[in-house]
């Protein structure tokens, strides 16, 4: 019997039956169902962050293969956590995660944006718009909106002599975290942090002096900026004091142990003899570390690797303090921190390679007597270390991204002095913009404006609706405000506290970041309406 697939068959009795093609072979898609293809699953991805979007957002609870629990409403860390498999969905990861990389900030907005582009797209592939006339009147209006946004930008009045115009700017960044009951506190260790390793003649951050480490235990309140070194470790001997000051640190990644032998040969003890010539070797040997280390100098000793009780016995009858397996970044950070070298052989341990510190004490916390040391007063004060407290892992983590994205905001504003207000207004005004410059357009790209300009309202509606608001009101009020005033610093009130105006409420964002926003989520839009084919592998089986 032979029968063409997806047509009806009979069998031997007469019964009719459908035969369907192998569904694995349906994988391919031309044209505008492509299209439509990948505008449904980059749509679905955006949709997920529209609700964590803005001071209201909601968070989203992450369970990975392994049972690990994430809760953030950070955008770049929730699409890093999902299990994505579609090819246009992976496109708006890594969308977050540029944006994440070049700003810091921005993560979900970029791909709330991006949906909106391309939910504004679809309707104009039904009118019958070419994808590729909607791609390139995408591009001429998110050129119209980046320069729209420079000239209604503000120039920052912070100085380093006045740092409260950093902390209001950090304060905005970390108003949708989980930390904004504390975020004024927060903001000012940001600030602080940037300002202690800020380079004053580059005019940039280097985010590697600046250490964040957490430990679980305490209340958010407890976090402070150390000015120096934290390091999950203690000292190697319990015996050891708990408080070290004017330190000098031999910092070390050769182990405390005998030299082992370069060959291939193996070493035979066959009597008590030969046992005891090699104890009195590994004696003389630990013994001239040892004393290498104090004639250098050195009142403590940070090895990279680890030394056994041996050492650590003989460490402490000489009244030489050590901290042993000290990992690589952190043996870095305290040699820029202390201004010490690192030293890979005792015999290169020099007076002048040793690091200066003013103190150096061991924390000790709660009931478990879980053990941190702190390295403080260092020679070079440009390195310093964010200790975040909190009463549980998740609240630690989300803490860190949430400084992490403050950082960053007030990095760019030192290297751009350039801001606009946020709760929507840049995007609103944006939006009034290119609908306008649509009104002048005789072409076909007036409508690829127009829905340029409706997929910027998407972001305010998003954070009206998060905020409880009605979405459609509050748009509609803002845009009558901002025509009738020329004030393009009204927004959306999300914290209900009366006034459209964001910069009586001190909202303020980046000229950087949300410039990057609009060209990134425009760029990825026309790659995605550039596609109209996909082949699977086995499809390309098929072909062969």
């Amino acid at each position: 019997m032979t029968a063409i697939p997806g047509t009806v068959a009979f069998d031997e009795y007469g019964r009719p039956f459908i035969i369907l093609r192998n569904q694995e072979k349906q994988k391919r898609l031309t044209g505008i169902d492509a299209i439509k293809s990948h505008i449904l699953a980059a749509r679905d991805v955006a949709n997920i962050l529209k609700t964590s979007l803005g001071p209201k957002g909601l968070d989203k609870l992450m369970v990975s293969s392994d049972g690990d629990v994430t809760v953030t409403n950070d955008g770049a860390t929730i699409l890093k956590n999902m299990d994505v498999d579609h090819e246009i969905a992976k496109l708006m990861v890594q969308l977050s995660q540029s944006q994440d990389d070049e700003i810091g900030d921005g993560t979900t907005g970029v791909v709330v944006l991006a949906g909106a582009l391309l939910e504004q797209a679809e309707q104009l592939l039904d009118k019958g718009i070419h994808p590729i006339r909607i791609a390139d009147g995408f591009e001429m209006a998110a050129k119209c909106a980046t320069d729209h946004l420079k000239m209604i930008v503000h120039d920052f009045e912070g100085s380093p002599d006045n740092l409260e115009p950093y902390i209001k700017i950090a304060m905005t960044s970390l108003g949708s975290k989980i930390i904004n009951k504390c975020h004024r506190q927060m903001a000012e260790i940001a600030v602080n942090a940037v300002f202690a390793v800020l380079d004053p003649v580059a005019r940039d951050v280097n985010f590697e002096l600046i250490k964040i480490e957490g430990k679980v235990g305490g209340r958010l309140e407890d976090t402070v900026l150390v000015r120096g070194v934290v390091i999950d470790k203690d000292f190697s001997h319990p015996q050891m004091p708990k408080r070290l000051e004017n330190v000098k640190l031999a910092i070390l990644t050769c182990p405390f142990e005998p030299p082992k032998p370069k060959t291939k040969h193996k070493l035979d003890v066959t009597s008590v003899d030969d046992y005891r010539a090699l104890r009195e070797y590994e004696q003389e040997k630990f013994t001239e570390m040892v004393k290498r280390v104090k004639n250098a100098g050195a009142t403590l000793a940070i090895c990279q690797w680890g030394f056994d009780d041996e050492a650590n016995h003989l460490l402490l009858q000489n009244e030489l303090p050590a901290v042993r397996w000290v990992g690589g970044p952190e043996i870095e950070l305290i040699a820029i921190a202390t201004g010490g070298r690192i030293v890979p052989r005792f015999e290169e341990l020099t007076p002048e390679k040793l690091g200066h510190a003013g103190v150096v004490r061991e924390l000790t916390f709660g009931t478990t007597k879980d053990r941190m040391l702190v390295i403080e007063e260092c020679k070079n004060s440009r390195a310093v270390t964010i200790f975040i407290r909190g009463g549980n892992k998740m609240i630690i983590e989300e803490a860190k991204r949430a400084i992490h994205d403050a950082l960053c905001t007030v990095r760019n504003v030192i290297k751009n002095q350039k801001i606009l207000y946020g709760g929507g207004a840049a995007e609103i005004s944006c939006a009034l913009a290119c609908a306008d410059k649509a009104n002048k357009i005789s072409t076909l790209e007036q409508y690829a404006f127009r829905a340029f300009a409706e997929a910027l309202d998407a972001v305010p509606m998003a954070l009206a609706e998060n905020s409880g608001l009605s979405p459609v009101n509050t748009l509609a009020d803002i845009k009558a405000a901002q025509i009738a005033e020329s004030n393009s610093a009204f927004g959306v009130d999300c914290l209900n506290r009366g006034t459209y105006d964001m910069r009586a409420q001190n909202v303020i964002e980046t000229l950087t970041s949300k410039t990057q926003q609009i060209l990134l989520a425009t760029q990825l839009v026309k790659m995605i309406l550039k596609i109209d084919d996909i082949r699977s592998p086995s499809d390309a089986g098929d072909a062969a």
